[in-house]
């Protein structure tokens, strides 16, 4: 069979492994002098790389994000970024510091604001001028937003996370150290490591997915969950030092970065954008919460509406889900509900959402981009049913 016409973009450069860290600061320096050193809640977690940096000749200007960035902490940090003459940015941490160092790097060039460029809630208007170049270095292994080229951002009176999404996002480095994540607390061990496992399941399973991103995925799957097994189950109320489990992650997360911005999502991701804008949890924790139930719910509408592609991939995650767990690959996704209830995940309703909120979620999430790339289309009742089973 003649394999099918794609696309695939990434970061123009990746470095992975133990001790890739240590090639950050000379890269970022050879892309500006002034350099945005974005990091998360506790900015002392990046004082080693802007130490490097300085020692290099660059200047720093320092860029907190506290908690997933909104549209307000963006607009500060561009307004700051370009009375500093910022000539490059630097993510370093989670998600959130990654998706805000892309964000600046778009914003800091274009005469227009950054409603003017964010999808369902501004104008989703492409960006009129390149983007300064971006480096992304991961401390959590989840997101892999170190090679997507979207920044979400949350627009509280919304009550919606969307993204920015532009070619130009791409950072221009992903360095991807394993190290850098030890010492993650054990919730966000867990909540970053379910959501490096939802963003390989829902790719390969996407009626956008391609033979690359497909080949990532049949690796990744496994990996992350018997690499999410090693690390909370044995070491209780920790996390276990295991370097090949924190190495696995790493990668794991990396490929699902690299499939989701080639292939797509899916109705975990629909539905989880739409909920982050409503509770304050960690989105891997809603994704985690939501994806045994969005496993279920896809072969109950495959049942009804037979699609013999989609039945056998999801065939084939239940048996790579259920070898990882031990299980029978029928039991598969109630034996991943049950591991993830075992290690303690809140669920949603625990989380801040309401009954109350899951008709109007459901029927807001249909409009997400990520539900384009479900297997099948999953009706309203069935996100209703999914949204009730999940708090």
């Amino acid at each position: 069979m003649t394999p099918p016409s794609f696309d695939f973009a990434t970061a123009a450069r990746i470095a992975f492994g133990p001790g890739a860290a240590a090639q950050a600061a000379p890269a970022i320096r050879a892309l500006g002098r002034r350099v945005a050193l974005v990091t998360g809640a506790d900015p002392r977690r990046g004082r080693w790389l802007a130490e490097a940096l300085e020692s290099l000749g660059a200047e720093i200007l320092p860029v907190s994000i506290p908690a997933e960035p909104t549209v307000a902490m963006i607009e500060d940090a561009v307004a700051r970024a370009r009375d500093f003459g910022v000539e490059a940015t630097a993510g370093l941490g989670g998600g959130a510091a990654m998706d805000a160092a892309k964000a600046i790097a778009g914003l800091v060039p274009q005469p227009s604001g950054v409603m003017t460029h964010l999808e369902v809630v501004g104008e989703g208007r492409p960006l009129t001028a390149p983007p300064l170049p971006a480096v992304a270095i991961p401390t959590t292994a989840g997101t892999g937003a170190e090679v997507t080229r979207n920044a979400v951002l949350g627009v509280p009176e919304h009550g919606r996370k969307v993204s920015l999404r532009d070619p130009g996002l791409l950072p221009r480095l992903a360095v991807v150290d394993p190290e850098l994540t030890r010492g993650a607390p054990r919730a966000v061990t867990l909540a970053s490591g379910l959501d490096a496992l939802t963003q390989v399941i829902e790719p390969y399973l996407s009626c956008r997915a391609n033979p690359l991103t497909d080949a990532l995925c049949r690796d990744a799957i496994p990996r992350a969950m018997r690499a999410l097994r090693a690390l909370m189950e044995p070491a209780p109320g920790a996390v276990a030092d295991d370097a090949a489990a924190r190495a696995d992650m790493a990668l794991a997360s990396l490929f699902g970065g690299l499939a989701l911005a080639n292939a797509g999502l899916g109705a975990v991701h629909g539905l989880a954008g739409v909920a982050g804008g409503r509770v304050g949890g960690a989105h891997g924790a809603i994704c985690g919460r939501l994806l045994p139930h969005v496993l279920r719910a896809t072969g109950e509408a495959l049942a009804e509406r037979p699609d013999a592609r989609a039945q056998a991939r999801l065939d084939e995650v239940a048996a790579w889900l259920g070898a990882a767990l031990e299980a029978p690959a029928p039991e598969a996704f109630d034996a991943l509900q049950a591991w993830i209830d075992a290690q303690g995940l809140p669920r949603l309703g625990a989380l801040g959402l309401s009954p109350e909120d899951h008709a109007p979620l459901a029927r807001e999430s249909l409009a997400s981009s990520s539900m384009k790339g479900a297997p099948v289309a999953l009706e309203t009742g069935a996100l209703i049913a999914i949204l009730e089973a999940a708090s």
